[in-house]
Parts: C-alpha cells; structure tokens; sequence
C-alpha cells in the first residue's frame, strides 16, 4: 500500500505542478493521474475542504490531501484548531461507520440480548488470546444490554490455519456454539465447506485500518482496539451516545 501511495504521490509532484484549474477539471485530472500510475486505484471521493487550497481524496478507504496546484501531496491528520476538532479523524469515523453499514448481520455471528441498547462490531480472531478471553464475558456484555456482531479478522491472514479455523467456524450450521467451541480450542464436528464471508471481512479490516484484535468499532465509526472488559464497555458507550448528542 505505501508503495503505491508513494508512487502516486510522485506522480501528482510530476503531473500537476504547473496546473491551476477549476475544481471539475481537478478532479479529473487527479483521476486521471491515479489510473496513469495506478491503473487499478479507484477513488472513491475527492473533494475540496474547507481548509483553503487543499483536495481531499480517499482511496481504498484510506485519505491523503493534495494542494490546489497538485505540487504537494500530504498524508496525515488535519486539526482545526479553532474547534479542537480532528477533521481527518472525523472524516475516518463516518468511512468505517459507512462500510460497517453496508455489510449484511447475516454474515456476521451476532450474540443479543432481548432488548439490545448499543450494538459494537468487533473484529475477532479464533486463535487470538484476548478474543477467547474477551468471549468468556460474551454473556455479561448481554445482560448490560450490549449487541456483539462479530466479524472475521484471522490475524496471520488468508490461507493460515487461523483463517481456516474462522471459515470452519462461519460454515457451521449453529455459528454462535461453533465460534464458542472453537474459542475454547475444541473441536467442531460435522463442519462442511461453504462459501462464507471469512476473506472479505478480513479485507474490510485490513482497508478501515484494523491490525489487532479484538478491534471494536462503534456505531459513529469510533474504532478501539484490544479487550475491554463489560463494565467499562458499557461506560464507554453510555459517554459515547451522550457526546453524540
């Protein structure tokens, strides 16, 4: 991924030092640049911002910035320091929480309570230590009223045994017994091969900037890595949903 970054990046140094147009032709222009040196980039926004000057593009997920002129290419977090606002961030938030919406719960193995209050997303891993920790308390983040929708993310990668381990799991007929057993390193019998969504959950990881598990993403796009025990999750959301208005 960097070596494809740094080549558009070089790129757009090259091909748009000397350019000053209007915001359509810029737009075209970067596209055009983007498929000269990365035939198969496709970007899915590019925009201007409200800091004078400056493109917003974001491609596979990820944002970098451009200058008006196309000289300068920047990677990296934009604060409005008037506001204390992480605009880079922000923009982060709604992406993952964009994505995260797309995906259909039947792909996913959802444990809820009766009446759920909040839902959280996680990216797990069946040989993860902290994930088989985490699912211990599965039934205590129930009864708080909390929904867990969980989504495949083998940490070695596609092809591992921890990703064969996650398609066995989702091709069980009883997911929710199947992910449990195979969290306490049990076996699970009578397991078929399926078409499951294993490899494309872990690539959605992979692209919103997953790279530890168990990774928590909230509703507003909020992403939170590592094992958060019950009672302090249901704070976190509680403070979460206020600050949210």
């Amino acid at each position: 991924m960097y070596l494809i970054f740094n080549s558009i990046f070089l790129s757009i140094l090259i091909t748009f030092s000397s350019l000053g147009i209007a915001d359509e032709q810029q737009e075209n222009s970067i596209k055009e640049s983007l498929k000269r040196w990365a035939p198969d980039a496709k970007p899915q926004s590019i925009k201007s911002i409200s800091v004078p000057n400056l493109y917003e593009v974001i491609l596979d997920g990820q944002i970098f910035y451009l200058t008006q002129d196309g000289r300068y290419a920047i990677q990296g977090q934009i604060i409005d320091l008037a506001t204390r606002t992480n605009l880079t961030e922000k923009r982060v938030k709604a992406i993952r929480a964009a994505a995260i919406s797309e995906l259909d719960e039947k792909d996913m193995i959802v444990f809820t309570p009766k009446d759920p209050k909040y839902t959280v997303n996680i990216f797990t891993d069946i040989d993860c230590p902290y994930c088989r920790q985490m699912h211990q308390h599965i039934d205590e983040y129930n009864k708080l009223g909390i929904k867990v929708r969980y989504l495949a993310f083998p940490r070695a990668g596609i092809g591992s045994s921890s990703y064969d381990k996650a398609a066995n799991v989702w091709c069980a007929q009883d997911k929710q017994k199947a992910i449990t057993l195979a969290k306490a390193d049990k076996p699970i019998k009578n397991t078929a091969q399926c078409t499951n969504p294993v490899a494309d959950q872990f690539l959605l990881g992979e692209k919103i900037g997953v790279n530890a598990t168990p990774t928590f993403i909230l509703k507003d796009g909020t992403m939170i890595p590592g094992f958060i025990r019950p009672s302090s999750l249901i704070k976190l959301l509680e403070q979460n949903a206020n600050s949210a208005g």
